[in-house]
């Protein structure tokens, strides 16, 4: 008799059923040789940089999957926690697409054992989650501590601790509160004292369990996309200003806080700090002069940007010359990139234990002159940038997988800053909502490729990666496309007031690689096939905890 089966929602299916919501037509062809031959994408086939390497990573190599406060949590409102800058932005009309936000986005904030139970048939070693700044201090600031977002943080941490799996936490990741944007936000340098007193309550509460803390996420993308293009929060266009300021700020936060964790926790608690940076790989479009050294502008600009002060001690000097010559262009007699002085570069410099890398994509990038004298932070650069048309394409219009760019980027920070040690804490590919769709062969291609590829960098390259993060652990609220775009592994139904979550195609190939710890030897094509229903229990078997038997 064909087993009846509960999906989470609550919806009663036959076991075929399941199997064909679960992989479509496509069920017969999970492990394709396509995906674990000796390439992975037909538009990448150079033998010598995109050919499968079979080998395991460093016996200590750390798995994890990556999510965000503002993006999985919900109960914006809900037990004192006060507004953040993405409240407020998503509840204004036609800031996000179709009007989405983020009020109950996952509901994570009620659904602790339930995201660390997909974490543990993962295999994960590690969550980078992040706090919700504002759930813990409603107003900012230390005088105002909201002991429900604090207990939320404790049963989380505790339940990771619990299934032996190590917290990677997040101190802010986009949702400033409401309250520091209404005194001028990252522009004004007293955020950056009232981030270090958060930051310095995080350490207190919970660094006896937390020992991986990352302070900013991806600050060139909230400083540009928030302030200086106005697509994120707190939806500003001051363009070729604010944008310098904040990141500014922002570096003397990050660096306060390194300090206050070295000289007041670190001896007891042994943690390390961090900071997390998205890093394009930028692909010369020729081998002239011009493109070759637009190449490098373009890498300084947004990397550079913020790992030369943390490493180096000052802003890359080509930026430095750039905005300087720019804003001379334009009429003013000094630059509008801030300077440090020198007890900022001593408070900034070597305040890093490892660098955060995020990385989706690449892209071409020429020499383009602006005309005239525009203010802008990409007008700053003199480039233009572009996709290979040749590369693969994805639903998402600013990604394309180009999994060679992932080991370009960990060469090129391990040549700039003397190969320090290393965390993917972002990589991951979308696909455009079309309902629930769960055989994402184009998840599984894309992790195996990127993941082989820090491979290479690891033994071949001698860069030291540390771990691996994916983003993310299950479809969520991605900032100014809503959910329009799912890059999780596990399905999440946003109809669904429950919200249930099942797992895509992409949990069992990535719970392969963290269960060999890289890449093993490809079966024939006949042991193969003999598999196939093999591995189809074990998918049940495995996330079995999300279906319940009916009699």
């Amino acid at each position: 008799m064909m087993a009846k089966i509960w999906c989470a929602s609550g919806v009663l299916v036959s076991g075929l059923v399941v199997v064909s919501i679960l992989f479509g037509n496509s069920a017969f062809g999970m492990t394709s040789p396509e995906v674990y031959g000796g390439f992975v994408y037909k538009e990448h086939e150079v033998p010598t940089r995109d050919r499968i390497l079979y080998d395991q990573f460093p016996q200590n190599f750390s798995w994890g999957v990556a999510t965000a406060a503002y993006q999985i949590e919900g109960a914006w409102n809900e037990d004192g926690r006060g507004p953040s800058i993405w409240d407020t932005f998503s509840h204004q009309p036609g800031r996000v697409y179709q009007n989405h936000n983020g009020d109950t986005a996952c509901d994570s904030y009620h659904k602790i054992e339930e995201d660390v139970a997909m974490l543990k048939n993962l295999s994960v070693n590690h969550y980078r989650f992040s706090f919700s700044w504002s759930r813990i201090l409603p107003d900012g600031t230390v005088a105002n501590i909201n002991k429900a977002g604090v207990d939320y943080y404790q049963r989380l941490i505790d339940a990771l601790i619990a299934a032996n799996i190590q917290p990677m936490a997040t101190l802010y990741h986009w949702d400033l509160p409401q309250a520091l944007q209404d005194i001028g936000g990252w522009s004004n340098d007293i955020v950056a004292v009232y981030f270090n007193e958060y930051a310095d309550l995080c350490f207190k509460l919970f660094g006896d369990r937390v020992k991986m803390w990352i302070t900013l996420n991806e600050p060139y993308i909230s400083a540009r996309m928030g302030t200086e293009e106005g697509f994120h929060a707190p939806g500003f266009k001051h363009q070729g200003s604010t944008i310098y300021r904040e990141a500014h700020n922002m570096l003397k936060a990050h660096a306060k806080a390194w300090h206050t964790y070295n000289d007041k926790y670190r001896p007891t608690q042994n943690g390390v700090l961090g900071i997390t940076l998205v890093i394009f790989w930028g692909v010369t479009a020729s081998e002239s002069e011009a493109d070759v050294a637009a190449t490098d502008r373009y890498m300084q600009f947004h990397a550079g940007w913020f790992a030369h002060p943390i490493f180096l001690g000052d802003y890359p000097e080509v930026m430095k010359q750039q905005v300087l010559k720019k804003s001379r262009k334009q009429g003013l007699t000094s630059s509008r990139l801030p300077s440090f002085n020198e007890e900022e570069v001593r408070l900034i410099r070597n305040t890093a234990d490892f660098l955060g890398v995020n990385y989706y994509t690449s892209q071409i990038v020429a020499n383009a002159e602006t005309v005239g004298d525009k203010v802008g932070y990409l007008d700053d650069q003199d480039v233009a940038v572009s996709f290979d048309e040749n590369w693969p394409k994805c639903d998402v219009p600013w990604l394309r997988p180009v999994p060679w760019g992932l080991r370009k980027v960990l060469e090129w920070v391990k040549d700039q800053y003397g190969n320090p040690p290393i965390y993917i804490t972002e990589n991951g590919i979308a696909e455009e909502d079309k309902g629930l769709v769960l055989a994402d062969t184009w998840r599984s291609k894309y992790l195996t490729a990127h993941i082989n590829e820090v491979l290479k960098a690891c033994v071949l390259d001698e860069v030291d990666v540390r771990g691996y993060t994916t983003w993310s652990l299950m479809d969520d609220f991605e900032w100014d496309s809503g959910y329009r775009f799912r890059f999780g592994l596990f399905h999440t139904d946003f109809d669904d007031p429950y919200r249930a979550r099942v797992p895509k195609f992409s949990t069992d190939t990535y719970h392969e690689i963290i269960q060999s710890n890289g890449f093993g030897k490809p079966f024939d094509d006949d042991e193969e096939a003999s598999g196939i229903n093999d591995k189809l229990w074990k998918i049940f078997k495995k996330f079995s905890y999300l279906f319940k038997r009916a009699d």
